[in-house]
């Protein structure tokens, strides 16, 4: 992918997936808007893709207000002089049950995720717009946000809320040439070493251990550098006709997701539905269809 004389903003990519995108997109030609809350952090960043050939700068904000949003773009445009892409990745936790869970809790994610991706994506339609010539955004998904998970009410909330606003503006902003889409990573980070099933490949990735194909392939978890590949395609011209997909990456594991859809209908006579009428029909008809929650994964080999 070449995507040399692009000017990409990376959000939250001081470390982990974040760094993992900066470095793919910088490697092919782009040069990088680094974004971290730490100074050290993304000034590290910042070291490691210049050191490798790349061009790159730092804006230290922590994503979620307007202003912070404009605070990226502008610095994209007075670095480089234009905006090309955009990967909207900044996230944190806050993970606990529902009746545990305080509105702290929820807020925070809800921020950084949810109204982080809002603004930051309207602040670079609006320079994108501008400039006439097209453009690629890029929304961070998690397949929580489309199946749910125990624990994460605010970070299934946002991730859910960030697919269904990028099929919105995949098309308000299609005349503009400028294609919007979700990617749904899955890989070794901060986020997800303290997931049970996955603790023992996060363990065997750290002693530099190669991972099964099991993992790699049926629960599609590896590197973040694993799921690189698919944002540098994404912001390339190579997929200038592909917008308002959520497609899933991990491990060798490249997936399309599907968009919600009816899966049973059924009508009444011009009478409606009464409660009794859906109790009648609903264990027969819609029953044998209801639909799983949470990741259906399968059993690691013995």
């Amino acid at each position: 992918m070449d995507l040399s004389g692009k000017v990409a903003i990376v959000t939250g990519s001081g470390r982990g997936l974040g760094l993992a995108y900066a470095t793919e997109l910088a490697r092919s030609g782009a040069s990088i808007v680094v974004n971290d809350v730490d100074p050290a952090v993304a000034d590290e960043a910042v070291r490691s893709l210049t050191e490798a050939g790349g061009t790159a700068v730092a804006e230290v904000v922590a994503v979620g207000t307007s202003e912070a949003a404009q605070a990226l773009v502008d610095r994209a445009v007075e670095e480089f002089g234009r905006l090309d892409i955009l990967v909207n990745n900044a996230g944190i936790l806050r993970d606990t049950t529902l009746w545990k869970m305080s509105d702290d809790d929820f807020d925070a994610v809800i921020t950084t995720h949810l109204r982080g991706t809002f603004t930051c994506t309207r602040a670079a339609a609006i320079r994108l717009r501008e400039q006439g010539e097209g453009g690629r955004i890029i929304c961070v998904g998690s397949p929580t946000g489309q199946v749910g998970n125990f624990g994460q009410t605010n970070y299934a909330a946002a991730k859910a809320g960030i697919v269904g606003m990028v099929r919105t503006w995949a098309m308000e902003l299609a005349r503009a040439e400028i294609t919007v889409n979700a990617i749904v990573p899955v890989a070794a980070t901060a986020m997800t070493e303290t997931v049970p099933f996955l603790q023992p490949y996060v363990h065997a990735l750290k002693a530099g251990e190669p991972l099964p194909p099991f993992a790699r392939q049926q629960l599609g978890f590896g590197t973040p550098e694993d799921a690189a590949g698919l944002v540098a395609f994404l912001a390339s011209d190579a997929a200038a006709g592909i917008t308002g997909q959520a497609v899933g990456i991990g491990g060798d594991r490249l997936a399309l997701w599907s968009h919600p859809s009816e899966v049973v209908v059924e009508f009444a006579d011009g009478t409606g539905w009464s409660a009794d009428a859906i109790a009648g029909v609903w264990p027969d008809t819609f029953a044998p269809s209801q639909q799983t929650v949470g990741q259906q994964l399968p059993e690691a080999p013995q």
